[in-house]
């Protein structure tokens, strides 16, 4: 692939510059949160909230380098071969998620299912075995990964660095020395845009009247009621607590053949603690991000909103309370530019 001309590069980036608004700082807010640590799974991390759930609030970036940001996460030029970008994986029309798994490349193929990029920033740990603390580890992962830009910072610096726009542009930002940590930076800052405020269920947090209808709380208050709160809450409605999948019920009840991804963080840390034991995903825009379950096993919310009243509640669900549940979980889906996510055809990080 050849390198797209400056006057092109600009006009993506001053496209993106116009969609950008001025945002705002807010603190992470997070109900009973639970750290990587200690002894045992749900380990205790922060204190309680008095309300489990809290309406996302945009963060305060630097406008720039976050323009420079998305040129790169769409900038196919960062994969060893120019064909796969950020975008790839992470499609900004289809919910932050893309093919899931993750088609094959370089004869490698992730197992695990594709984490939506939004609201990410929110997370305490990234990714579904939580092994990155930061956005900045898990973008330095992806670099050298087969299965991801099976690339190299040397190599993408230097295809970087003979753009005369990448090139005028990191040095106006971050001095004439710039680097990996500036790359890492401005994707970084891109990143910190990508939420998604004003779902309804957060309109209603804020006792707007009518954000959402009468069935939609009543299965707000059955998902409160069972427990699925314990796990799924905070600003990210998870994403801040690692957890035993199959706390009542063994995951291979509701699957024909374990695999190695099933194992969980044990994986990682060697520990028989964490057999089963999986960062607990965010049910932000849930409705957007099918498939589901940390291998994209699961197609519709109805059989996952079953699986987890089997295995994380130990109870059988009937289909009435499914039904209001999903419809609940249908409120959490929020806007980015402005656009619903489930209305969001045009939004991108360039357009």
């Amino acid at each position: 692939m050849s390198s797209p001309s400056p006057s092109k590069s600009s006009r993506r980036g001053a496209a993106l510059a116009r969609v950008l608004a001025p945002l705002v700082g807010a603190a992470l807010v997070a109900g009973a949160v639970f750290a990587i640590g200690g002894s045992g799974v749900g380990r205790s991390w922060g204190a309680a909230q008095s309300y489990a759930i809290a309406p996302i609030v945009p963060l305060p970036v630097d406008p720039a380098k976050a323009v420079l940001g998305g040129m790169l996460f769409e900038d196919e030029r960062l994969s060893h071969d120019d064909q796969t970008s950020c975008a790839t994986c992470h499609d900004l029309k289809k919910g932050g998620v893309g093919p899931s798994p993750a088609k094959p490349r370089n004869g490698a193929k992730s197992a695990f299912d594709t984490l939506s990029v939004f609201n990410a920033v929110f997370n305490y740990r990234l990714n579904w075995l939580g092994e990155f603390s930061s956005l900045e580890e898990a973008i330095d992962s992806a670099v050298d990964d087969p299965a991801e830009l099976a690339t190299n910072w040397n190599d993408m610096l230097t295809k970087l660095k003979a753009d005369p726009l990448y090139a005028d542009r990191f040095r106006a930002l971050y001095g004439g020395g710039w680097d990996k940590a500036a790359v890492l930076d401005a994707l970084v800052q891109f990143q910190r845009t990508l939420v998604t405020p004003d779902s309804r269920f957060d309109r209603f947090l804020r006792d707007q009247e009518g954000a959402i209808t009468a069935e939609e709380e009543k299965g707000f208050r059955l998902f409160e009621g069972f427990g699925c709160i314990a796990c799924h809450q905070g600003r990210n409605v998870g994403g801040n607590l690692v957890q035993k999948f199959g706390v009542f019920a063994k995951p291979a009840g509701d699957r024909k053949m374990m695999k190695p991804a099933d194992l969980g963080r044990i994986a990682i840390t060697g520990l028989e603690r964490d057999r089963f034991v999986f960062r607990v995903p965010s049910l932000r825009n849930v409705a957007v991000t099918a498939p589901y379950l940390h291998d994209g096993s699961v197609a519709s919310l109805e059989e996952v909103v079953a699986i987890m009243g089997r295995t994380q509640l130990g109870r059988e669900l009937g289909t009435s309370d499914i039904d209001l549940i999903v419809k609940f979980l249908r409120t959490l889906t929020g806007r980015y530019q402005g656009v619903p996510l489930d209305q969001a055809e045009d939004v991108g990080a360039a357009k």
